[in-house]
């Protein structure tokens, strides 16, 4: 009973012999337990019945008090306490040698062990216990997360933290990881040809949306390699940039990551444009934010110009007003607030209730926030300390 069940199907698909009987025996632990119970309580009144009478007839009245005495005490220590121990600590150990035992005993004394749990089952189905019922252990996506953070030295931490982060997919929707509306780089194609080739000269993305005035009114999907062999024979112009672009793809933006995954692999796409329910788009999100949710950042370029947070000498953090919340918690490991705005400056507002036109302090559970840049109605950066938990509570 005390075998991990994990360990014991691994041990069965490499053909153990005791893991397999163990495990036969294990698909009906109320017959299991049957025939272990019914061994062990005949040895035990069979013992108290041969001490009594030998006690007896060396001390007479006495002796019944003697050998319960003394019985209990062999008993508890060399029939309960320490082999059940022992079990508990080895079981692999005890119980697969065992199995070769308990097997043949159980159909021996099969008629027995079947009346036996048929009066049990009946009594426990009063309480409305089925044993007959599903035995197999489910392991729900939290306790999965628990396993991996407690296999320790077994595996190592970059792969906890993928294993971790594909189980966070299903949790994470794609306007958690986008590319917020007002970062996205595209071409628009009312600007000049000139100005077009200069940014397609300097870009460094290898996909860009194409779009009419504003981002709403996007036309398609440009790939550089396929503008290769327009810029190759000179030819660049708008209608050579409309003839080389794909059709745009839309990602509703509570889409799961985990769907979205497989929404990029059966479309055989890798970048979406992220709409709100009025289909206004909210931002981009590529398969390589995916993917990086999951193995971590997949290139360190331009990491100093990308980094968000700073340290103080005082301990706290200077965090840029636009970093991810979810960002913010991975790094530091916090745990502020998540289930509503996803940015540091929309949670700080929507604290506040209202856009401050001066800098700010306030305090949210057991963070400390201090606003240091507002400009355009946007918290562009704010000082955060995390507080220890009985200062927060005073």
């Amino acid at each position: 009973m005390s075998l991990n069940r994990y360990r014991l199907k691994h041990l069965v698909k490499k053909k153990h012999r005791g893991a397999k009987k163990a495990s036969k025996l294990l698909e009906r632990p109320d017959r299991l337990i049957g025939v272990i119970l019914i061994g062990n309580n005949f040895v035990n009144i069979l013992a108290s019945a041969i001490a009594t009478v030998i006690a007896v007839r060396l001390w007479g009245d006495a002796g019944i008090a003697i050998a319960t005495a003394a019985l209990t005490v062999v008993i508890l220590i060399f029939a309960e306490v320490s082999p059940k121990t022992m079990a508990a600590l080895h079981p692999e150990k005890i119980a697969f040698p065992a199995s070769y035992l308990l097997s043949p005993l159980l159909k021996l004394i099969y008629p027995l062990v079947w009346i036996i749990n048929g009066i049990t089952n009946t009594f426990l189905k009063l309480f409305g216990i089925n044993v007959t019922g599903d035995n197999n252990h489910h392991l729900s996506t939290e306790e999965l997360r628990t396993l991996v953070h407690e296999a320790g030295a077994l595996l190592p931490q970059n792969n906890q933290n993928m294993l971790l982060g594909v189980l966070e997919l299903s949790e994470v929707t794609v306007n958690d990881i986008m590319i917020p509306r007002n970062e996205v780089i595209g071409i628009d194609l009312d600007d000049d040809i000139d100005t077009i080739i200069s940014q397609l000269s300097r870009t460094e993305h290898t996909r860009l949306p194409v779009y009419q005035g504003e981002l709403n009114k996007v036309v398609g999907l440009l790939h550089m390699r396929n503008l290769a062999q327009v810029f190759h024979e000179g030819q660049v112009s708008k209608a050579a940039i409309l003839q080389v672009i794909r059709e745009p793809y839309f990602i509703p933006e509570s889409t799961p990551l985990q769907t979205q995954l497989l929404h990029f692999q059966s479309h055989n796409r890798r970048i979406g444009l992220v709409v709100d329910e009025y289909g206004d788009i909210q931002g981009i999100v590529t398969l390589e934010d995916i993917l990086e949710e999951i193995v971590g950042e997949l290139s360190s370029n331009n990491k100093e110009e990308d980094q968000e947070i700073f340290l103080q000498e005082d301990g706290s953090y200077f965090v840029d007003g636009s970093a991810y919340i979810r960002d913010v918690n991975k790094s530091l490991e916090w745990d502020l607030p998540t289930d509503g705005p996803k940015t540091m400056n929309g949670l700080i507002t929507e604290t506040l209730e209202s856009i401050p036109d001066a800098n700010v302090c306030l305090q949210l559970e057991n963070y400390r926030i201090e606003t240091l840049q507002i400009s355009d109605n946007v918290i562009k950066t704010a000082r955060i300390i995390a507080l220890p938990k009985t200062e927060a509570d005073d």
